[in-house]
């Protein structure tokens, strides 16, 4: 009996079409030239189409100075990259688009990296605030110094304070 529900469960699994939601972010080579990048990402789109996906958001290709020099190979040679324009799309698809995906990117010669990931649909990239300016309020009052108990105040004569000032400006 527990047999038939595995099987039952196994068969509406394969008749339903999951649908999920991914990113993919990508690393083009620096040696794209730039009217020729809009190309490689018009690829990368239409797989994601023909695998039945649609589109939630996307981040444009930006050239980027990379952590450390990545390798590839371009032609009979093998190229160090030190830059590369990284950009990525969000967006909902089948399960089965997800290997048809990656591997479609491991194939195109303009793709230096990949990654395609399992995400939520929401916003969760990280907003930068403007600093709130905190406002002070003055409640204290500024209050003198306690009086040193060896000096005394005592008022001060005309002449004396006269005495002082030609003393000071003479030196």
């Amino acid at each position: 009996m527990a047999e038939d529900i595995v099987v039952s469960e196994t068969d509406t699994s394969e008749n339903e079409v999951v649908s999920r939601v991914y990113e993919v972010g990508y690393l083009v080579m620096s040696t794209v030239a730039d009217d020729q990048v809009e190309k490689v990402v018009g690829d990368i789109r239409s797989v994601i189409e023909k695998a039945g996906g649609s589109f939630i958001a996307e981040g444009a290709p930006v050239l980027t100075k990379l952590s450390y020099g990545m390798d590839a190979r371009e032609g009979d040679r093998h190229v160090t990259h030190d830059k590369a324009y990284f950009g990525w799309i969000k967006f909902e698809a089948p399960t089965a688009a997800v290997q048809m995906l990656s591997d479609a990117l491991k194939a195109h010669a303009s793709v230096l990296r990949n990654i395609v990931f399992q995400t939520v649909r929401e916003e969760t990239r990280a907003r930068i605030k403007a600093p709130t300016l905190r406002e002070v309020k003055r409640t204290d009052t500024i209050r003198s110094s306690p009086k040193r108990p060896d000096e005394e105040s005592a008022p001060v004569s005309e002449a004396d304070l006269e005495k002082a000032l030609q003393d000071i400006t003479a030196e």
